[in-house]
């Protein structure tokens, strides 16, 4: 990249020090502060500011959670604002060219569900930001540019996708057949290099997501926040697949895992791969699959919860039960395999009997308990044809989209300063 971002590295070095966050709030509540910090780069003459980089990198460096940054991380996730911020500007621009208007209450509503996902209200969130010297109106630029997208591809293409019968029972055959082989559960990242430069900046963004990842960041987040992949709005989770699903160095990469965990960086064609590996089944095994009701109370009283789960005598009680009381919420899980619960909600799940509810347990920001509603055992470890559909659409649209966005980058006029 350029020396520019170079410079930005120094000037986000200081806002992260400690002493100095009164200052960095004081640049948040000054606009001509950002003002004299120059440009950064322009798509279709239109500027990216220092300012604006700075704070997406505090914003992203925020939600992976995970150690402080070394000044070289920093300046590598810097790298990788700047490209996010140069999408999202082309995102708005083509929604101006469609008319799409989003309204500050669709706004508002995405950042209160964001904040609810996070166990925090939404004023607890606004405070962090600000805490870390970064602009709620960062956020809100990027959920606005996030909403006009997912309308212009859903207007545009979503009534053009149509999945058929047919389509479904391939895929259910392809699946019978993967039955009888070895097969992973993972999540992906994927970082789009198409040329040598690129490349080499994507392995040092990915170094550092790994090493963040390993301290403790939650890999969905960082999928969510970086992956180009289609699978980065359900946190580059790909299921359950074999190694002939997959391309050579991904297989490569997953034959020489030994157990769960991350890979090295993985290098192909079109870019750079970190897997992370959940788990590994032998061909002869079956899985329980559930349907399940979850019930959180929304002021986090565990006395409360307890009380509504002894007074439940099954699924569609409780549900009743939550729709006359305002603190209490219920949550319809149907059709879920066992294993993709994790260790702790499956042993919890597998030790409940049918209509009766799991001991509580912490859940985003609240306390929650599990009904157990019904209970498939030894079944095939495969997605119902529902759920292929829906696995099988979102990939289509997913790949519409990333498609629909490097066109226009290749189209526009940007340039880095």
């Amino acid at each position: 990249m350029t020396r520019s971002l170079t410079a930005l590295a120094a000037i986000m070095a200081i806002s992260l020090c400690p002493s100095l966050k009164a200052a960095s709030q004081e640049a948040v509540a000054t606009p001509a502060v950002q003002q004299i910090e120059g440009v950064a780069a322009t798509v279709n003459d239109e500027p990216i500011t220092y300012s604006d980089v700075r704070e997406r990198a505090q914003m992203l460096l925020l939600s992976l959670g995970g150690q402080q940054p070394t000044q070289e991380q920093i300046q590598q996730l810097a790298n990788q604002a700047l490209e996010q911020l140069i999408d999202e500007k082309l995102q708005l621009q083509e929604a101006t060219e469609y008319e799409v208007e989003v309204s500050d209450s669709d706004i508002a509503d995405s950042i209160n569900n964001l904040a609810r996902q996070s166990g925090v209200t939404r004023e607890e969130l606004i405070g962090t930001l600000l805490q870390a010297g970064i602009n709620p109106k960062s956020l809100e630029d990027q959920t606005r540019a996030d909403i006009a997208w997912r309308r212009i591809m859903g207007g545009l293409y979503g009534s053009r996708i149509r999945i058929s019968p047919s389509q479904i029972s391939d895929q259910m055959k392809r699946m019978v057949s993967s039955a009888a082989k070895e097969q992973y559960q993972i999540r992906e990242i994927f970082l789009f290099a198409p040329d040598e430069e690129n490349k080499q900046q994507a392995l040092e963004v990915a170094a550092t997501l790994r090493e963040q990842i390993s301290n403790g960041a939650p890999f969905q987040v960082a999928a969510q926040r970086f992956s180009s992949a289609p699978t980065s709005a359900s946190g580059g989770d790909m299921g359950w697949v074999t190694l002939d699903d997959l391309d050579q160095a991904r297989a490569d990469a997953l034959s020489a895992m030994q157990g769960p965990g991350l890979t090295e960086a993985i290098v192909t064609e079109e870019g750079v791969y970190l897997l992370e590996v959940r788990g590994k089944q032998d061909p002869s095994q079956t899985t329980s699959r559930v349907d399940l009701v979850r019930l959180t109370v929304n002021d986090g009283s565990d006395e409360a919860l307890w009380d509504a789960a002894q007074a439940a005598t099954g699924c569609d009680s409780i549900e009743t039960m939550a729709a006359e009381d305002e603190n209490l919420r219920t949550v319809r899980l149907e059709d879920l395999n066992v294993a993709d619960l994790g260790p702790e909600g499956r042993s919890m799940v597998e030790a409940t009997e049918v209509g009766q509810s799991t001991d509580i347990f912490a859940t985003s920001g609240t306390l929650a308990v599990m009904f157990v509603c019904d209970r498939q055992e030894n079944v095939p470890n495969m997605p119902t044809r529902e759920q292929l559909e829906d696995r099988l659409f979102g990939q289509q649209l997913g790949m519409i989209s990333e498609r629909s966005l490097r066109n226009l980058r290749r189209e526009a006029t940007i340039i880095r300063r």
